[in-house]
């Protein structure tokens, strides 16, 4: 499965996408099998939110999916 969409620039935006501890917490979370709603409730915001953060990161580092996300996270050893 390939993590990152086709193309040099979406290679090269995930190699340049620097995750906030926040981000870093959220997949984590997420790898652990945590709900997105049970994330938003340990971060005391809506899951709209994390939703929304979700899909940003997903956009910066060029994949489709939260399970993309995790993958890619686990693969650059961030979590």
């Amino acid at each position: 499965m390939t993590v990152v969409a086709s193309g040099r620039g979406a290679a090269a935006a995930a190699d340049r996408w620097e995750p906030s501890s926040d981000d870093i917490l959220i997949l984590r979370l997420l790898s652990e099998g945590h709900t997105t709603e049970s994330v938003a409730r340990r971060h005391g915001v809506s899951e709209r939110t994390i939703r929304r953060r979700l899909r940003t990161i997903a956009d910066e580092i060029g994949v489709d999916s939260t399970i993309e996300l995790v993958v890619h996270a686990v693969r650059a050893r961030l979590i």
